[in-house]
């Protein structure tokens, strides 16, 4: 079963597999733009505030890193979808 985070634009879909600080924190990027920024920008402060496994924290870092070269309008799929292709594989 999938658990829906809905914006004015979107409706992402996340796995109920993943880890709840993770699907908290994905949720929370899909559906406030602004928290992804903050989270691009102090990304160690953010995560502090998310119950994280070693192992999601350096994917998430790892996700965020890659978004420096996503365009703005696509970075909160692109997240998502790499956060996504974690848990899937």
């Amino acid at each position: 079963m999938r658990r829906a985070y809905q914006s004015d634009d979107e409706i992402g879909m996340i796995p109920r597999e993943m880890a709840q600080g993770l699907r908290d924190l994905v949720g929370r990027a899909m559906v406030d733009p602004d928290f992804l920024i903050a989270l691009q920008r102090s990304p160690n402060a953010l995560l502090a505030d998310y119950e994280l496994t070693a192992d999601e924290r350096a994917t998430i870092l790892q996700a965020l890193a890659r978004l420096a070269k996503t365009p703005a309008g696509q970075r909160r799929h692109e997240f998502r979808n790499a956060l996504l292709r974690r848990v899937a594989t």
